[in-house]
C-alpha cells in the first residue's frame, strides 16, 4: 500500500515537470513553425513512455482497489467469524460451569449414597445383635417361666409358714406391750435420776468456781512478781500485774541471788530479725537464744526500780559485765523507751549510752533517729537504734554483735532485778 502511494506522487511530480516543459515548448513552436512536425514527433515520442507508465500505475491501482475491497471483505467475515466463536466460547463456558456443577451433585449424590450405605450396614449389624439378643432373652423366659412355677410351690409352702408366724407374731405382741409397760416405768425412774444427777453437777460447778476463786487467791499470794524469792537458776513463774502469769529465766550464778534474764546470746540458734510483733510478745527458748519480750520488760519495771547487769564474752574469751542502776522501758504508746540510770562494771566504755530515751526499732517500725535508713533493716535486728548503735545486742552473730568496735562479741545477757534487793 505505502509502494503504491510513493509511485503516484512521483507520477503527479513527473506529471507537472512535463506540462511545464510542454508549454515551454509550444512557445517555442510558435516561433519556429517549421519544425511543428518535429516538435510533435517529439512530443510524442516523450510523452507515450510516461502515458504507458500512467495506465500500469492506474491499472495497478484499480487492482490494488479491488484487493483492498477484498480485504475489506474477508476481513468483515473474519470478525463475523470471531464474534461467533466468542459467542460459541461463552457457550461452551457456560457448558463447562454446568458441567462441574453436574459432577459435584454426582460426587455429593455418592457420598450420601455411601452414607446411606454404611447406615444400611450398620442398622443391618444393629438387627442382627438385637435378633442375638431376643433369642438369648426368649431362652432366659422360658427359664425363668420354669423358675416361676417353682416360686408359686414356695410360695404356698411360704404362706402356710406365715400363717404360723403370725400367730407367734401375736403371742410376741403381747410380751412386747407387757415390756414397753415396764420400759415406761423404767424411764419414769430414769428421768427422776436425771433431774438429782443435773442438781448435783449444778452443785459441783458452784464447787469448782468457789476452788478456782481460791486457787487464784492462793497463786497471787505465793507466786511472786520477781526472782527475789528463787535462790537457784531456773525457769519460775511471775506474776506481774497487767500481765498476769507467765515462766521466766532466774539467775543466780552471775551476779548474786534473784536476777531475771530478759534477753540471752549463747548458741547463735534463733533469729532475731522479727517484727515489732514479735519483739512485743516475746520469742525464743530458755535453753539457748531469746528475748522476754517488751510488754513484759515494761510490766516488770515500771512495779519498782530495777538494776541491769550485762553479762559479755568477748570472741577471744574475755569476761565484762556492764550495770545500769535505774533500768527501764515505757509502754508501747511511748514506742518501749530505754532509761538505764548510772553507767559501772568492768567494761570501760558506756556503749548503751547512745541507745538512751530511744524509742525500740524494727524493721517494720523505725523509730530511729536516721534519716536515709531503717538501722533495724540494715543491722537484721530490733534495738534500741538511734542513728545507729554502739552496741546492739541483738544483732546476727559476726562482726555487728560488739559493744563498741574494740568488743566483739560471741556471748551476751541481759539481766534485771529489783534495785533494793543489792542492799539485803
Amino acid at each position: 500500500m505505502c509502494k503504491i502511494k510513493i509511485n503516484a506522487t512521483v507520477f503527479l511530480i513527473i506529471l507537472q515537470i512535463f506540462l511545464v516543459a510542454a508549454a515551454a515548448f509550444e512557445e517555442t513552436c510558435e516561433f519556429d513553425r517549421k519544425l511543428e512536425e518535429q516538435c510533435r514527433m517529439h512530443n510524442y515520442k516523450t510523452v507515450k513512455p510516461l502515458l504507458d507508465y500512467f495506465r500500469q500505475v492506474r491499472n495497478e491501482l484499480e487492482d490494488k482497489e479491488i484487493k483492498e475491497n477484498k480485504l475489506n471483505e474477508l476481513n468483515s467475515d473474519l470478525m463475523e467469524k470471531y464474534h461467533e466463536i466468542v459467542r460459541i466460547h461463552e457457550k461452551f463456558m457456560k457448558e463447562a460451569t454446568l458441567l462441574d456443577e453436574y459432577k459435584n451433585k454426582v460426587f455429593k449424590e455418592k457420598n450420601d449414597l455411601q452414607s446411606c450405605q454404611n447406615k444400611v450396614d450398620k442398622f443391618e449389624s444393629e438387627i442382627n445383635s438385637k435378633q442375638n439378643i431376643i433369642v438369648k432373652l426368649e431362652r432366659e423366659l422360658a427359664e425363668k417361666s420354669t423358675n416361676f412355677e417353682i416360686c408359686q410351690v414356695q410360695l404356698k409352702s411360704l404362706n402356710s409358714s406365715l400363717i404360723e408366724k403370725d400367730e407367734k407374731i401375736k403371742r410376741f405382741s403381747e410380751n412386747i406391750q407387757n415390756i414397753t409397760e415396764h420400759q415406761k416405768t423404767i424411764k419414769l425412774q430414769l428421768e427422776q435420776s436425771k433431774i438429782k444427777l443435773i442438781k448435783k453437777d449444778k452443785d459441783n460447778q458452784i464447787c469448782r468456781a468457789e476452788v478456782d476463786i481460791l486457787n487464784k487467791t492462793l497463786l497471787n499470794t505465793l507466786i511472786p512478781s520477781s526472782c527475789s524469792p528463787f535462790g537457784d537458776s531456773d525457769v519460775h513463774p511471775l506474776n506481774v500485774s497487767g500481765i498476769g502469769f507467765f515462766d521466766v529465766l532466774c539467775d543466780s550464778q552471775l551476779a548474786g541471788p534473784g536476777w531475771i534474764v530478759i534477753q540471752q546470746r549463747v548458741g547463735g540458734n534463733e533469729d532475731f530479725n522479727r517484727d515489732w510483733a514479735t519483739y512485743r510478745k516475746g520469742f525464743g527458748s530458755y535453753k539457748s537464744d531469746f528475748f522476754l519480750g517488751l510488754e513484759k520488760i515494761h510490766r516488770i519495771t515500771r512495779l519498782k526500780r530495777f538494776e541491769l547487769y550485762i553479762h559479755l564474752v568477748t570472741v577471744n574469751g574475755s569476761t565484762y559485765n556492764a550495770r545500769y542502776d535505774d533500768f527501764k522501758i515505757s509502754d508501747e504508746d511511748s514506742g518501749y523507751k530505754l532509761s538505764l540510770g548510772k553507767f559501772s562494771g568492768t567494761i570501760i566504755w558506756d556503749a548503751m549510752r547512745v541507745s538512751e530515751n530511744m524509742k525500740f526499732t524494727t524493721f517494720d517500725r523505725d523509730n530511729d533517729i536516721g534519716d536515709n535508713n531503717n538501722c533495724a533493716v540494715k543491722y537484721k535486728s530490733g534495738w534500741w537504734h538511734s542513728s545507729c548503735y554502739n552496741c546492739n545486742l541483738n544483732a546476727p552473730y559476726g562482726p555487728d554483735l560488739v559493744w563498741f568496735i574494740r568488743y566483739p562479741l560471741k556471748k551476751a545477757k541481759m539481766l534485771i532485778r529489783p534495785k533494793e534487793s543489792m542492799k539485803k
